[in-house]
């Protein structure tokens, strides 16, 4: 991928690729650029050129090809490959991720289940072994881990961060509503829920405001 797209481009690719799912579940073959801006309430000028930065995929006159666009952003996305994924945490957010069967859809597979509590120890998620954080590092050595994911307490984050990264694993999807001062080599994807219902709350206050 091409360093100079900006990050704001982006996130907008995974929108995208919803949208053109939902367009391939209901038989759709193919779409203009204006058509897809209603649906997604963003312009088709923007359209155009988000999707230039990544060569463009439509033809004059023709549109964009559902099927092909939906492969290519794909594979901009890295939805082609599969992504092997730990989660470490176990309580109910960590199940949750567990249990979300899309994942496996767009190739991210579940790999392992990590906790400190004696508790879960030998029970199992959809088929996927709850373990302790003891067995970490050894699992980690003999198996495939591309991505963590951390929805432990965040006073744990810290230190776990650093063991992970100190197993080679690069990429870490972080609930653990903190950040992490990680070497800069390692991709951190940072999911603050309270933020995002934060913002949710400032845009019910504006409207209020508004209304009066």
């Amino acid at each position: 991928m091409n360093r100079n797209i900006s990050n704001v481009v982006v996130r907008r690719m995974p929108r995208y690729y919803r949208y053109l799912s939902d367009l391939l579940d209901n038989g759709i073959e193919r779409i203009s650029s204006n058509e897809l801006s209603k649906m997604m309430n963003v312009t088709a000028s923007q359209i155009r050129q988000d999707l230039n930065n990544f060569g463009g995929f439509g033809q004059q006159g023709y549109g964009y090809n559902v099927e092909y666009l939906h492969q290519e952003i794909g594979k901009i996305l890295g939805l082609d490959k599969k992504h092997h994924i730990i989660i470490i945490g176990a309580g109910h957010l960590g199940q949750a991720l567990a249990n979300y069967v899309n994942f496996e859809k767009r190739g991210f597979v579940i790999a392992g289940i990590f906790d400190i509590n004696p508790s879960l120890k030998g029970l199992s998620v959809r088929g996927v072994q709850i373990r302790m954080m003891d067995e970490l590092d050894e699992f980690v050595l003999n198996h495939d881990v591309d991505i963590a994911a951390f929805t432990m307490p965040k006073s744990k984050a810290p230190e776990i961060g650093e063991q992970v990264v100190s197993l080679g694993i690069k990429a870490i999807w972080n609930f653990a509503n903190m950040d992490l001062n990680l070497p800069e080599d390692v991709i951190v994807e940072n999911v603050h829920l309270s933020d995002s219902l934060m913002q949710l709350s400032y845009s019910i206050e504006q409207r209020r405001q508004n209304e009066e």
